[in-house]
This record gives C-alpha cells, sequence and structure tokens, in this order.
C-alpha cells in the first residue's frame, strides 16, 4: 500500500487556488487511476484505493483545512501500518517555486509551510518524501510586492499563469505514479530534471479562466494561512 496525500483547503470558494495544487494534482490521478471509484469519507479525508500498477494506493485529500492536514494523515498511516519514509508522498504547493516548477524532496524542513508544519505535529518527523509544486511568481518564485503573502497563495491562477501551471500538474501526476511502480529514486530523477521531460498536455485539459485574485466567496477559514 502507498499513501498519495494532497494538502489544500476544501469548498469551492478555494477551487484552483494556488495552496490548492496538491488537490489539482491527486485529482489527476484520480481520474486515471480510479475513474469508477467512490469517494470515501475516512480519516478526516476524502479517499480512493485504486491499484496503480501492482501496487494498492490510497489517494487522500484531507478536509480539515490546510493547517490542521496533519492528523488525518497519520491517522491513515498508522491505519495501514505504513512507513512513512518508504510508503508516503505529500504533493504541496510550493511558494518559493515558480509557477511550472516541479521537484521531489525525500524529506527535509516545512519552509514555514502551514499544511507541513502540521504533517511534522502530527507524524513527529519531517522524514518523507513531498512533491511540491510551484506556485510562486516567474521566473524565480515568491509574490508581488504588493501581495501579502496569505493573500497570495489564496489567489487564483491567471491565463498565462495557467498555460504554465497545467504541464506542471501532469509532470506531478507522472512522478506520483513512478514513486508507486519505480521507486522515489525514479521519481525524483523524472520530477527533478528539467522542462525536457515535462508531459505534453493532455488532449481534455481545459484552461482556468479565473484571474489571479482572492477567492471572494466564504468567510476566511482557520487553517488556510499563508505558505
Amino acid at each position: 500500500m502507498k499513501l498519495l496525500v494532497g494538502l489544500g483547503n476544501p469548498g469551492r470558494e478555494y477551487d484552483k487556488t494556488r495552496h490548492n495544487a496538491g488537490f489539482m494534482v491527486v485529482d489527476r490521478l484520480v481520474a486515471r487511476f480510479a475513474p469508477g471509484v467512490t469517494a470515501k469519507a475516512r480519516f478526516q479525508a476524502v479517499s480512493y484505493e485504486a491499484p496503480v500498477g501492482s501496487e494498492k494506493v490510497l489517494f487522500l485529500k484531507p478536509t480539515t483545512y490546510m493547517n490542521r492536514s496533519g492528523p488525518a494523515v497519520a491517522e491513515a498511516l498508522g491505519f495501514y501500518k505504513l512507513d512513512p519514509r518508504a510508503d508516503l508522498m505529500v504533493v504541496v504547493d510550493d511558494f518559493y517555486l515558480p509557477v511550472g516548477s516541479v521537484r521531489i524532496r525525500p524529506g527535509g524542513g516545512t519552509g514555514g509551510h502551514n499544511g507541513l508544519e502540521s504533517l511534522r505535529g502530527s507524524l513527529g518527523t519531517d522524514d518523507y518524501p513531498r512533491l511540491r509544486v510551484g506556485v510562486g511568481e516567474r521566473p524565480s518564485g515568491g509574490k508581488p510586492a504588493h501581495f501579502d503573502q496569505a493573500d497570495y497563495v489564496l489567489s487564483r491562477f491567471s491565463d498565462d499563469e495557467w498555460s504554465e501551471l497545467e504541464p506542471a500538474l501532469d509532470k506531478a501526476a507522472k512522478a506520483a505514479e513512478l514513486f508507486v511502480g519505480s521507486g522515489l529514486d525514479a521519481a525524483m530523477n523524472f520530477a527533478n530534471a528539467s522542462g525536457a521531460q515535462r508531459p505534453s498536455k493532455p488532449p481534455n485539459a481545459t484552461p482556468n479562466p479565473s484571474p489571479a485574485t482572492k477567492p471572494q466567496s466564504g468567510p476566511r477559514t482557520p487553517g488556510t494561512g499563508s505558505n
């Protein structure tokens, strides 16, 4: 059993915001590997269970908001008696990487990311693979000077950014698939390579029409804080 976790915030008001890049990657994986699987409410999350090749995989999207992601992941790991170093991959947005970038690290710090901070508190370790999807300003990451950081990660991508994000999400999904089937090293070699290995945009992909603005519907929710 492998556990692939996408971090994000539940609710339509956060759909396709920068902080939900992890959800977007898991959605792509579910669409490919579990198209007929009914979502289950388990482990304080939306979950799907399906095979990826010969390996059984649990796809998980915590529904407890970003800064409370840890308990859901810890509960699933404990239930299946999984080793986070070998069996877990967390897909997360990275404010410090520009849109279009994908990187995998086998472990490391939280970088101040609220979701990763929550995982550290619940798992008691930072020693697990994380697949980072860039959501920062191009070409080098970060945010525009006029944006508060918390507001920026809750903003949506512009049409221009979306043209770079789509193939990055596809690349991240492929890297997660390689992690399951071929191991962490193979996934890292693919994800951390230059854009030459980035998969092409699938024919059914649709652009995000939303402007780069903070979601307007719904109140500010606990757990949606800064990256």
